[in-house]
Formats: C-alpha cells, sequence, structure tokens
C-alpha cells in the first residue's frame, strides 16, 4: 500500500531547474523610499551595485531582480524602524547577513526592501560561570570565538562558511560539529526578535531548561526570515577541550569509510568531527590549496577531551578504520597542524567552483538515520558517476549529513535539468529511508517541493497558518518555505 508521503514523493516535479516563482514583484512606492532615506540618510542605498550584492547569495539562481533598495540597521530600533514602514506599505522585506546561504533564502522574489544586519555585530554579554554569550545578529562565528577565546569557551557550531550568527539561527544550521555538539536548535537559548508589525519581543532565557508556554525561540530557529527579524541570539558555549587531536585517514572505497563512521557512531565513541571527502574533492582540494593529500576517499576526524581520552578515542578508531581498510593515517595535536588538516574540507566548495571556471554549483544535502547511510550514500555516487556531471562530496557522516555540488554550465539547460534530476533523486531516497529533504541548508526557494513530500500537507498547512497569524500581510521574506 503506498502511504501519502510516498504518493507525495512520487508526485513531485522531477526537477526544480531555478526557474522562479511566476508572482510578480510588489511595488515599492517612492512614497517609502524617501521614508527609509529620511531615517537612515546614507544608510539607505538604491545604488545599483550595492542592490545587486544583496540581491544574490550562493545558489544556482542567477537572473532575480535585486530589491528596491537596502537598509544598513545597526541597532533593534533600525530594525523595528524598517519593519513598521515595510509594514504601512505592504513591502516585502528580506534579512540579509554575509550572503553565503545555498538554496535562494536571500533573493527578493517579491521584490521589496534588504535589511542588511551586518553592522549589529556587538557581543553583547559573556557570561562566563553560566556558559552563555548573548550577541547581535551581524557577529559571524569566527568573529565570536576570537572574542571569547581568553575565557577558556567556545562555540563550536561551524558550517564551514564564516557565516553570521543571526543567519545561523534563521537557517538552524550546524557543521562539521554537530556530531558532539548538536545544532544551533539545540544551542541557541534566548532571542530577541522584530515581528511583521515591528513589535519587539523576546523568546527563551539564559536559563538552561524551561516549561513555560510555547517553544517561541525553536519556531523562530530556521524559520528563515519568513516570521521575524532575529536582533539578539544567547547561545550555549563549551568549555575549550584540554587536549584535541585530528587525523585523517585515506579509504579504499567510499564504503569502507561510510562503515567505519558507522561502526564509530554505534560504539558510542564520542567524536567530536568525523568528516567524508570523496576522491573527486580530494583532487579539487589538492590543486586549489597545493597539498598532496591521497586522491582516494577520505575521514578527517577530531577528538575532544582529557589526553588520555583522545588518545583512546584515536587508537578505537585507527583499529576500526584499519579493518576497513584504512590507511595513511596523518595525525596533527597542534593548532597549525589541525588546521592544515582541515583545510580541505573548509576549502572544498570553493577549490570545486574553480575546478571549472564560469561554472555553478547546484548544491544539495540531505540527513538520514545513521544505519541507513550508506544504503542513500553509495546509490546516490552511482547516479552522480553514471551522469557525467562533474561533482563534489563532503560529509557530516556522523551525523548521517552529506552534501552534493553538482558543476554545471550555467548557460547550459540540459546541464541543470539532469543537476535537478539527480537532486530529486537523491532527495527521495532520503525520504524513503525515513531521512529529510534537508540536514541543515534550509529550504528556502530550492526544496519547496520536497519540504510538502518529506511533512505532507496537513504540517505545510499548519505551519501556513502560523505564518498568516504572526504576518498576516506576507512581508517578512515571502514566497520562502512555501507558497503563501
Amino acid at each position: 500500500m503506498v502511504t501519502l508521503v510516498e504518493n507525495a514523493i512520487m508526485n513531485a516535479p522531477t526537477s526544480s531547474t531555478h526557474l522562479l516563482p511566476a508572482i510578480a514583484p510588489r511595488d515599492v512606492p517612492q512614497v517609502l523610499i524617501d521614508a527609509l532615506k529620511a531615517r537612515f540618510g546614507e544608510r539607505c542605498s538604491t545604488a545599483q551595485i550595492v542592490r545587486e550584492q544583496h540581491g544574490r547569495d550562493e545558489s544556482a539562481y542567477t537572473t532575480v531582480p535585486p530589491p528596491a533598495a537596502v537598509v544598513f540597521a545597526e541597532s533593534t530600533t533600525d530594525v523595528a524602524d524598517t519593519v513598521k514602514l515595510a509594514s504601512q506599505y505592504s513591502v516585502p522585506l528580506i534579512p540579509f547577513g554575509v550572503g553565503s546561504s545555498l538554496e535562494g533564502h536571500l533573493l527578493a522574489i517579491q521584490g521589496g526592501i534588504s535589511i542588511d544586519v551586518s553592522r549589529m555585530s556587538k557581543l553583547l554579554r559573556v557570561n562566563a560561570d553560566d556558559l552563555t554569550v548573548t550577541v547581535q545578529p551581524g557577529v559571524t562565528r569566527k568573529q565570536l570565538n576570537d572574542a571569547i577565546k581568553n575565557t577558556g569557551l567556545f562555540f563550536p557550531i561551524d558550517p564551514g562558511a564564516d557565516a553570521s550568527i543571526g543567519g545561523m539561527s534563521a537557517t538552524r544550521a550546524s557543521g562539521t560539529n554537530a556530531v558532539r555538539y548538536g545544532t544551533m536548535r539545540e544551542n541557541v537559548l534566548a532571542l530577541e526578535v522584530v515581528t511583521a508589525s515591528g513589535e519587539v519581543i523576546r523568546t527563551g532565557t539564559r536559563a538552561k531548561k524551561s516549561a513555560a508556554g510555547y517553544d517561541l525561540t525553536r519556531l523562530m530557529v530556521g524559520s528563515e526570515g519568513t516570521l521575524g527579524v532575529i536582533t539578539e541570539i544567547t547561545l550555549r558555549l563549551y568549555p575549550l577541550p584540554e587536549a584535541i587531536s585530528a587525523a585523517v585517514c585515506s579509504f579504499p572505497s567510499i564504503e569502507a569509510a561510510v562503515r567505519t563512521t558507522i561502526q564509530v557512531i554505534q560504539m558510542g565513541i564520542p567524536i567530536a568531527r568525523v568528516e567524508l571527502i570523496d576522491h573527486n574533492t580530494v583532487r579539487m582540494v589538492n590543486a586549489h590549496s597545493k597539498l598532496g593529500l591521497r586522491e582516494e576517499p577520505m575521514l578527517l576526524m577530531e577528538f575532544h577531551g582529557s589526553p588520555a581520552s583522545v588518545k583512546e578515542q584515536a587508537e578505537t578508531v585507527q583499529d576500526l578504520a584499519s579493518e576497513q581498510g584504512g590507511q595513511a593515517f596523518e595525525w596533527a595535536s597542534t593548532p597549525e597542524a589541525r588546521t592544515k588538516l582541515w583545510a580541505a574540507r573548509h576549502n572544498a566548495y570553493f577549490a570545486a567552483i574553480q575546478s571549472k571556471p564560469g561554472c555553478r554549483a547546484i548544491s544539495t544535502d540531505t540527513c538520514v538515520p545513521i544505519s541507513r547511510l550508506a544504503d542513500c550514500l553509495l546509490d546516490s555516487v552511482a547516479e552522480a558517476d553514471a551522469s557525467g556531471i562533474p561533482y563534489f562530496l563532503v560529509g557530516h557522516v556522523g551525523d548521517g549529513n552529506f552534501h552534493f555540488g553538482y558543476l554545471i554550465d550555467p548557460d547550459k539547460p540540459q546541464e541543470r535539468e539532469i543537476a535537478e534530476a539527480l537532486n530529486h533523486k537523491l532527495v527521495k531516497r532520503a525520504l524513503q529511508l525515513e531521512g529529510t529533504c534537508t540536514g541543515e541548508h534550509g529550504v528556502g526557494l530550492h526544496k519547496m517541493d520536497f519540504l510538502l513530500a518529506e511533512t505532507g500537507g496537513g504540517a505545510v498547512a499548519m505551519m501556513r497558518a502560523i505564518k498568516h497569524a504572526l504576518d498576516p500581510k506576507n512581508i517578512m521574506n515571502p514566497g520562502k518555505i512555501f507558497s503563501y
């Protein structure tokens, strides 16, 4: 018997060709632009180059009209005043951090105003005794860790890009450390949010837990700017480990690397990071970063704890890897050596883009239960190899999450169609294995159809009802996650 979810998957479009929804941009009246310029002066820009910068992200959408204006906010009051003016004229408002999103989150598909919060970059409070910190949304993850390193604490969420904390909260980001430290969902304790009416509200507290009312913090984390503008974030911090050791290990096949990962997780080894890079990506990174890594599937691992526990974890993992044919272990315990080892992972996206000049990457990610990871990943690799489309593959495989980037010529529609067909098959497979259509990129524009396949019509209707209730004029980043 075909379930409702299976039926939705089978009837989802076979490709999403990065054509924008057929919705005419809303009019942005000159009176609104004049009001914004009167309020913000030079911090409201209608310059073409500034608008174009704020009208694109790292997604494969390439022909999107830019917003009508860009407001550079420096305070919560600035954000609230901008929202009130946008609400008065029913004009869309799109929050902007550093522009690193991958699924079209920042695109002004219905026109409107971009509100740039990158200048809201203050670290407001560090409560070291309680292991918390409160920041403005424009603070990036690297800035945060540089600012708190003298406290002996760190913030572990690392999506690869030096994303802003506001953007990471809005997209429910995770990254390389998620297998041990969780995602933004687990590490955001409280928020300050400007709602669609311009009201400033607070959700959550610095307490480790609460049973008070609806969990509005979790509602806002992952809302992708569709319910409000995040203006303040309180985060959970962690003590810097006493000892850190990193390692890379090459494998004869992707399957061997994945089987090793599954054994590590199922044995309960508290590994901090375990990342997969396929041989294509290793080759690209070697060329980009002038490294000499073996061009074979590779696991990059990191261990946190006391010197004794780190040593024990590493030895156990090395034994498990050796049973699967893992070899060429390279260990690093100094910060400089670890940085060099991790360059392969952190430079993967840019190395791939430079491997095919002029290309665009159609990036996608899924996440499945760890026991189904090999089934999902290996079939997806076989399809990608057979397609003839160059690709890169990286994965936070310790939590069942992996990413493909299909490298296409944006001027060749047939390449885009092939890449989108691969993406559809990958997501369909993940959903059939009781996984998700996106482990960390978010829905944005690109995965709206897949959200319906994953959650079902009833759940999407509930999300839409929440959106209607909190944003009745549909001005907060409209057209993302689901249609209004």
